[in-house]
């Protein structure tokens, strides 16, 4: 060896021992400083007045009066406006929500997933960074939004819900029944739109399939429907047996089953069998369901769907009567759960209809025909994030806290124009009343 390459291989060593290795470099995290906000941090009623908010990656890392910028930071004056947590619906459908039934008549999987996607950015767009996607085979736009690939919110994914036969999500022809046992399945179930299945070892397979899918928990159709043509709203749908499977498949998981159901006798049913979210429950009439719900730690989603402005459209007599027996009961439900200490979420439950998707956020303001914005806000953020914990292992975003601005929990944030502690009707308008929207420490809109 000459001398030259002892010389060359002597510095090359001394670079090597010298140099950290790539996963020992500190790469620079992206930090963002906000300065003189008032605070609402999801839970306390009071605003935490001209305060600074520290994020740090995707989390929140410091809260106090006054911060000093850390180098390269991006530092955001908020005026005094309200930084608040990015708004939680826990009954959203990504497809169902963003499709029209013409395309479920006449489309493929590829219009359905390709309207989610453009849709779920508009969720976004809206201050909405979680949901709990409640029905529909929307894994595909999840992954994208969690990776940043477009944007959307957080998505805790039920996958295809499932009924049985005749139930609520079975839009099969009128002729299609009788099936057999060689009969192939419907084009809607193959791509996971919805899930059929009938008796205890076909549900338990089926139930199976959905969490291996990667559902973060399970929906189940456990009473008649609204937009289903097949069940008076008054039908129970799955016998005991049939939801006490389902339910301890989703168990051996270490998760929940949400049911949607609107009427008493099919609520406590559900109930005994394990259910713990049950979806809408508009047709309670007897207190003991209530109190049921109360003493087995049952929470109740619901929506503030009111035969208004606002109603959904149908296009058959049947639905139409439904929606308006439905909706008759809102505010009665709403009253009653709340007087007696049920444990209340927020949902909006928009279907078919890309228009009415857009007032996701002028869903929330109507909560103010039963609570005070406070109770609305704290119920569209903490509360919501608390009944999303249900999911347990099988929650995806398990690095912090959702729906609250505390030390340690993901930055989603909404920066305000005003205080919608005092006037809840600035939630209803996004575009012009949220000038800054945050979700996983990245800034998705900024109008400040």
């Amino acid at each position: 060896m000459s001398y030259l390459t002892n010389i060359a291989s002597t510095i090359l060593l001394s670079f090597v021992i010298a140099t950290p290795s790539i996963a020992q470099q500190k790469v620079p995290v992206n930090s963002i400083l906000f300065t003189h906000a008032n605070i609402f941090d999801g839970v306390n009623e009071a605003l935490a007045k001209d305060m600074s908010v520290l994020v740090e990656g995707n989390k929140i890392t410091k809260i106090a009066a006054t911060i000093e910028a850390p180098t390269g930071s991006t530092v955001i004056d908020a005026k005094g406006k309200v930084l608040m947590p990015g708004l939680i619906d826990v009954h959203w459908h990504t497809y169902y929500a963003n499709t029209t039934p013409s395309v479920l008549m006449t489309g493929d999987m590829s219009e359905v997933a390709i309207a989610g996607l453009l849709g779920a950015e508009k969720t976004l767009m809206r201050g909405f960074t979680t949901v709990r996607d409640i029905g529909g085979n929307s894994f595909a736009v999840k992954k994208f939004a969690d990776a940043g690939t477009v944007p959307g919110p957080r998505m805790f994914v039920s996958g295809p819900p499932l009924s049985q036969t005749g139930g609520h999500f079975d839009f099969g022809a009128y002729s299609d029944a009788p099936s057999s046992p060689g009969d192939s399945l419907p084009y809607w179930e193959r791509v996971g739109l919805l899930a059929i299945a009938d008796g205890v070892p076909e549900v338990t397979k089926r139930s199976r399939e959905i969490l291996r899918m990667g559902a973060t928990q399970i929906k189940i159709a456990g009473g008649g429907g609204v937009s289903s043509i097949y069940d008076p709203l008054d039908v129970q749908e799955f016998t005991f047996e049939e939801i006490k499977a389902i339910v301890e498949v989703a168990e051996t998981w270490n998760t929940y089953v949400a049911a949607h159901i609107f009427t008493d006798k099919s609520i406590q049913n559900a109930i005994k069998a394990g259910v713990k979210s049950i979806e809408h429950g508009n047709l309670i009439m007897d207190k003991k369901t209530l109190q049921m719900m109360k003493d087995n730690d049952v929470w109740l989603s619901a929506q503030p769907l009111l035969n208004d402005e606002d109603a959904l459209v149908f296009n058959n007599p049947i639905s139409t009567q439904k929606w308006l027996d439905v909706t008759d009961g809102t505010s009665r439900n709403y009253a009653l759960a709340k007087k007696m200490g049920v444990k209340i979420a927020f949902g909006t439950d928009m279907l078919f209809d890309p228009i009415a998707a857009g007032k996701q956020g002028k869903m929330v303001t109507k909560l103010k025909k039963w609570f005070t914005p406070y109770e609305a806000l704290k119920m569209v953020t903490s509360t919501n994030a608390e009944l999303l914990m249900l999911s347990g292992p099988r929650n995806p975003y398990q690095e912090g806290p959702l729906g609250v601005i505390k030390e340690g929990a993901y930055a989603d944030l909404i920066l305000v124009n005003g205080n919608p502690l005092q006037d809840l009707d600035l939630i209803g308008d996004a575009e012009n009343n949220f000038s800054i929207i945050m979700k996983d420490g990245k800034i998705y809109k900024n109008m400040q």
